[in-house]
Formats: structure tokens, sequence, C-alpha cells
């Protein structure tokens, strides 16, 4: 792989996941968040010599390769000057609420990649690391070729953004499928077969919406094949766009 530096703008629960995964992976990863880098001491002596602390400029500015793992809402704070010329791994999704919804998005219009791809006009945004949970992220790695190796989808325009994406999936543990470009992104959101169930099994009945989500933060994770994500993403209609809470 040749990404010798993997850049996080984020460190919520996906962007820490992604970060810890990355570094037992043997890359080097760069952190960021909205709140600088001495926030970050803890979790950078957490992961070990193989991470450090920089500011979102300066990780957009020192990384061959980006995770964006801010809500979909901060999008617009990504420093798209310094992102212009470089892959962007878009793990966000839609979740609408009140006093914040996007109206093209509520149209499907849009997607949620395709409104990040249209502010950082000058990077290359792939969809990826959406539709699995960090703790699955973290169990269910395995070696190239093992027979119960895991797929993620990705998607995006552009074809060697595409591959470099992968390759970085190949180091993590786990295969790729692409499914297209990011107006075919909308196949691995939320309300789709594709989105997050195939990695923790069928969830107990009558979870309210933040039940569900405690009970898919802390499920064990179930490995999905290639085949797996590529029959349900054919399967995926689209509906209503986002979360529905």
């Amino acid at each position: 792989m040749s990404t010798s530096v993997l850049g996080i703008i984020g460190t919520g629960m996906v962007g820490a996941g992604v970060a810890r995964r990355a570094v037992d992976a043997g890359l080097d990863v760069v952190l960021s968040n909205s709140r600088g880098p001495e926030a970050l001491a803890d979790l950078v002596a957490e992961l070990g010599r193989r991470a450090s602390a920089a500011t979102p400029t300066e990780t957009a500015r020192t990384a061959d390769l980006v995770v964006a793992a801010v809500p979909l809402a901060a999008h617009e704070r990504l420093p798209r000057a310094e992102l212009a010329g470089k892959t962007v791994i878009d793990p966000m999704n839609y979740a609408p609420k009140a006093g914040w919804r996007i109206p093209e998005l509520d149209r499907d219009e849009l997607t949620s990649s395709g409104l990040v791809q249209r502010h950082l006009a000058e990077s290359r945004v792939v969809k990826a690391l959406h539709n699995i949970g960090p703790k699955q992220l973290l169990e269910l790695f395995r070696p190239a070729g093992a027979p119960d190796r895991t797929a993620l989808p990705l998607s995006g325009d552009d074809p060697a953004a595409k591959r470099e994406v992968a390759d970085l999936l190949d180091v993590l543990g786990f295969d790729a499928v692409d499914l297209g470009t990011l107006a075919e992104s909308w196949r691995s959101e939320p309300n789709t077969p594709l989105y997050a169930l195939p990695y923790v099994g069928q969830p107990p009945s009558g979870l309210t919406v933040l039940e569900f989500v405690a009970w898919v933060q802390s499920a064990p994770g179930v490995p999905v094949s290639a085949a797996r994500v590529e029959e349900l993403a054919a399967a995926a209609v689209r509906g209503p766009a986002g979360f529905q809470m």
C-alpha cells in the first residue's frame, strides 16, 4: 500500500475506531478534532508511537489519505484548500433532526457523499467505512484470502481513488466491493439492507432508536462476504434518506 500516513479528522467513535485498527495494522496515523491536539493526548498515548495529534488543517496537509470522520452537519468545516488533490474517505451518514435538514437529500436529489464532494470540489471523495460499527471493525478483520474475510462497500467517482481506498481496506483486513459512483452510494446508506445489520445480525424486537444504536455498538461482529455485499446492494430500494428518528 502506498499510503504511509493516514489522517483522521474527527475522533468520535468512528474516527477513534479506524485509528485503532490502522495502528494495529501497522500504519502511522495523524489525528485531529475541533478541540485541538492537546485534547487528544490520552488517545495518542493509548495508540502508541504510530499515532500523533495535529489540527485538522495540519492533518489534511501532511496525510497521504484522509478519513473525514466528522458529523455530516460539520462537513463544511473540513479544510478544503489543504484537502485539494487528495483522496478523502467519507464515513458520514445523514441524520436529519429538528432544525437541521438538507432538502436535496430529503428529496433524493443528491447523496450525502455527493454533498461532501461538492464542498471538497478539488478532492477525490470515496464513501467507505460508514456502514459498519467501530466494534465490528475491530473484530472482523482477517488476513487476505481468509475464508471468513468480511467485505465492505465503497463508492466514488474516481477509479484511482477507489483503488487507493480498497488498498487501505485490504491493509485493515477487509475486502472491498465497488458499488459504483457517488450517485449510487445510497445503496449502502441508512435504511438499506447493507447498512449495519449484516455485520451484527438481527437485533431484538421492540427497540427504540437509541436502544438499537446501543445494541449495534455492543453486538459481536458477523462476517459478511463480498458476494453477500453485492447481493444486498443490488436488492436496495431507494427510500427516505438518512436515519429516520
